[in-house]
């Protein structure tokens, strides 16, 4: 059979994920903050991109093409403007990729950005927010902590060097796992001064006396001992206890402790109480690590009897075409203007992907709100079983739009700031025939946990015949699924610890 090279016509039906369509996805994903860096970025890109409220040489004739103003009217969107991404939603994205469509973007861009202020585009200003400096606030580290009080002690600027040489080498729980002759080695070897082994352990006692009590200690033995000669000094059954029996607490039993310790079972007990309240890790009080600030993308507040769901648009520029390269375009070359309506085509979706995002998260937002009603107003035992499908039935979106509109994203509720992921929960059955949210039975284990006596600590199989009395429909392997999912050890251990 011969080779040979031949041409055909060949009619086929496929999906072709387009640029702006990718574009808009990515941007449905991103979280408030990620969302501030890409329209930044963008800005840089696209000189066509540019904030409103800007100088702009446009004609007195054209509009003020700008986005994302104050509270929309209604529920916040025009539903005319077509869903963003999930399903068929993708396939209008594409459908309506070019430049002239049946999308009005003047009218679009002049409805929603330049309508007068009005008194009720200010009513949520006064609006209940998390603190301000939940979001800038510059974590106190430990070792702050410790030299702000180092200086306001006594000592002169040779001790103050070792000082400062020992808490820098604290580790993040307070301990100091240097021994203190490689730190007089270091401070002798750096300094003027020579100091002595006497001099070292009277700067080392004086850290350690710093607040949290107990830093810079190099054993746990040492740490509590010090503690609780600080804070009991006339519990001695406490300093032997710590100084001689503390590795056998977990093995031996309360009357071979007596034996030992030369004392009654109620000086026992006593001493045991007072042990529960030293701190074995004096650093963990003061959180060295940077911590992640969040930044709620919704808000929900109570107005009335109803629940209001507003976008966090603080810091989100109000975006238009430059009227500057619009107007000069006609004066250049073929090549200019090809590359002006190039980088126009380009803002114009970078605009409306912006819109359709938020659109699309306010749409999620509220099916959520709706769903969860009782939760926003008597708490988490009240959360009800959700899933992605069913918010994708409620909205008409699919249900991997719901997936990205949720994913990252935050919101701040009169019951507090969760994650959207967070009102998606599976179900447990209920005796009576309903069910409830997962994440409801999780917090009813940690309150049966947190209750308990300490001496005898609810085993799983206990905790899941509570649950069963309450008509819960829970199995033992489900409460011990829980349980470790919440980081809560066994009875056992439990039992162990608190001893």
């Amino acid at each position: 059979m011969a080779l040979g090279m031949s041409q055909e016509i060949r009619q086929v039906q496929k999906h072709v994920m387009t640029t702006e369509m990718q574009q808009a996805i990515r941007m449905l994903q991103l979280s408030h903050l990620e969302l501030l860096d890409e329209i930044t970025q963008e800005m840089e890109q696209n000189p066509l991109l540019e904030e409103a409220g800007g100088l702009s040489e446009a004609g007195p004739d054209e509009k003020d093409e700008s986005l994302l103003s104050q509270q929309k009217r209604d529920d916040g969107f025009n539903e005319e403007v077509p869903a963003a991404l999930g399903g068929n939603e993708e396939q209008q994205l594409e459908v309506r990729a070019e430049t002239g469509s049946d999308f009005d973007w003047d009218n679009y861009l002049d409805e929603y950005s330049s309508a007068p202020a009005s008194r009720d585009s200010y009513f949520f200003e006064e609006r209940e927010a998390p603190n301000y400096e939940n979001f800038i606030a510059k974590p106190y580290s430990l070792k702050e902590s410790l030299l702000w009080q180092l200086r306001m002690s006594s000592l002169n600027m040779d001790q103050m060097v070792l000082g400062s040489l020992i808490i820098g080498s604290l580790a993040s729980d307070g301990y100091l796992r240097t021994s203190l002759p490689e730190l007089l080695e270091q401070a002798n070897q750096s300094g003027s001064h020579t100091f002595t082994s006497a001099e070292a352990e009277e700067v080392l006692k004086l850290v350690q006396r710093l607040d949290p009590l107990g830093v810079a200690c190099q054993s746990l033995e040492e740490c509590l001992l010090l503690q609780a000669i600080e804070r009991y000094p006339a519990c001695e059954v406490l300093h032997d206890l710590i100084e001689f029996y503390l590795d056998k607490l977990s093995s031996q039993s309360p009357a071979w402790l007596t034996r030992k310790l030369e004392c009654g079972l109620n000086e026992l007990e006593e001493a045991l109480e007072l042990l529960r309240t030293l701190n074995p890790a004096p650093g963990n009080q003061i959180d060295s690590e940077e911590p992640q600030y969040i930044t709620p993308d919704i808000y929900v507040h109570k107005v009335g009897e109803d629940y209001v769901v507003e976008l966090n648009e603080d810091g989100l520029p109000k975006l238009r075409i430059s009227g500057l390269y619009s107007n000069n375009a006609a004066l250049g070359s073929s090549e200019v203007k090809r590359y002006v309506q190039e980088k126009r085509r380009s803002a114009e979706w970078f605009i409306r992907a912006i819109y359709q995002r938020q659109r699309t998260i306010h749409k999620v937002t509220a099916s959520i709100v709706r769903f969860q009603r009782e939760f926003l107003d008597k708490g988490i035992a009240y959360l009800k079983p959700l899933v992605l499908r069913d918010i994708a039935e409620d909205v008409g979106m699919h249900e991997s739009t719901i997936s990205r509109a949720t994913n990252q994203k935050y919101v701040h509720t009169p019951q507090g700031v969760f994650e959207l992921k967070f009102f998606f929960n599976s179900s447990i059955n209920r005796a009576g025939g309903d069910s409830l949210a997962s994440e409801a039975v999780r917090d009813k284990i940690k309150k049966l946990i947190g209750g308990e006596n300490p001496a005898k600590p609810l085993a799983d199989q206990i905790i899941a015949e509570i649950l069963q009395k309450e008509n819960i429909d829970i199995a033992r392997r489900t409460v011990a699924k829980y349980r470790e999912m919440m980081g809560i050890p066994t009875s056992s251990r439990r039992r162990r610890k608190k001893f």
